[in-house]
């Protein structure tokens, strides 16, 4: 009977702290909001040394330093890149530039964790494994929600075949945004999808891997960029998802992995610090408590992770390996082919169908 042979409980986080990682010299490169929070997580939680700040503007980058107590500041990204107090550059520039400021940092020398989405698309991700891979330096995408402790959970829980197998994953994530958001604005590869359907699409792509059907539904914004889209997959075992993301208001955010054993509900926001559930047939539930709480309690986790792969003389993070991030952006890509989404920023969108089915 399911649920007969069920375990009496989940597995512990094996997260070291944050704080036992050894320090790295951080340069940011792009001094935004995303920026602060990764910047206050650090000094709030590791021994991470935030060295340098850079920006196209240099009176932004020394409004930075000033509030965080960051010792250089630099008016370019270039300057950022090559300087030599710097061990790792933090990319969190807006997306169109992630490929451009990665690359930067790589051909001076430099590792480089790049916000979430790696890239625009899946061509200049696999462009920047290339780079990083040619250079010997460590490139990782800032997927911050693989690193989380709960996340070490739900992945021992997938492995020790506790939910059976996975048939479907449910994950959704809208936000209300002011009309003034850089969301809004095709020239910086706008729309819900990069922002918050990467979610999503990762959690996705990472319990089931790339679809072999794909089929994608949208609506347009005033703006001119992509309002809302849904898409459903289905892959080559048979196992669906389904994803939606748009920029119309809030949502729960949660995500739903369903097992022929079990089903494990993520409480929402899905991809912050939180808890979720492991429900079985019988009507027995164990529950995995963490805090419900933000950027500040959660980004540290990946820096950690970062500095404690390069001093292993390693060139990946296993929560997010490069071949992770490029799978998630070919689906996005895949999606943006069938509801003609185009950046302005990119040279041509994507043409080339991603799946086996639709080839």
């Amino acid at each position: 009977m399911a649920g007969a042979t069920h375990p009496g409980s989940l597995p512990a986080s094996r997260i070291p702290d944050s704080r036992d990682a050894p320090p790295l010299r951080w340069g940011i490169m792009g001094p935004g909001w995303i920026a602060g929070k990764f910047t206050e997580s650090l000094q709030a939680s590791t021994r991470q040394v935030i060295a340098a700040v850079g920006s196209r503007s240099l009176d932004r980058s020394k409004d930075f330093a000033e509030r965080y107590g960051v010792p250089a500041a630099y008016g370019s990204y270039e300057e950022l890149a090559a300087a030599p107090d710097v061990d790792i550059v933090y990319v969190c520039t807006p997306h169109n530039f992630h490929h451009q400021a990665a690359l930067l940092a790589i051909a001076a020398g430099k590792h480089v964790l790049v916000e979430k989405p790696l890239a625009i698309n899946a061509d200049q991700a696999r462009d920047i494994a290339r780079q990083a891979r040619t250079a010997g330096v460590l490139a990782a995408e800032a997927m911050w929600t693989f690193f989380l402790p709960k996340f070490d959970v739900i992945r021992q829980i997938l492995t020790s075949g506790t939910l059976g197998t996975v048939t479907t994953v449910l994950a959704e994530y809208g936000e209300h945004f002011d009309r003034s958001h850089r969301i809004f604005d095709p020239d910086l590869a706008g729309g819900p999808l990069l922002d918050l359907g990467t979610y999503p699409l990762a959690l996705i792509t990472e319990i089931l891997g790339a679809p072999g059907v794909l089929h994608a539904v949208g609506q347009q914004h005033e703006s001119g960029v992509n309002a809302q889209l849904s898409a459903v997959m289905q892959f080559p075992d048979g196992a669906q998802a389904v994803a939606n993301t748009h920029l119309h208001n809030f949502t729960p955010t949660v995500a739903t992995i369903v097992g022929t054993e079990a089903t494990l509900v993520i409480d929402g926001p899905f991809n912050m610090p939180g808890g979720f559930e492991v429900r079985f047939p019988d009507g027995t539930t164990l529950r995995y408590e963490e805090p419900a709480a933000g950027h500040l309690e959660g980004l540290h986790y990946e820096a950690a992770a970062v500095a404690r792969a390069i001093a292993a003389g390693r060139t990946e993070v296993s929560e997010r390996p490069l071949e992770a991030s490029v799978r998630t952006l070919a689906v996005a890509d895949e999606i943006r082919r069938q509801l003609a989404i185009a950046f302005p920023c990119e040279a041509a969108p994507p043409t080339t169908p991603a799946t086996e089915e639709q080839a």
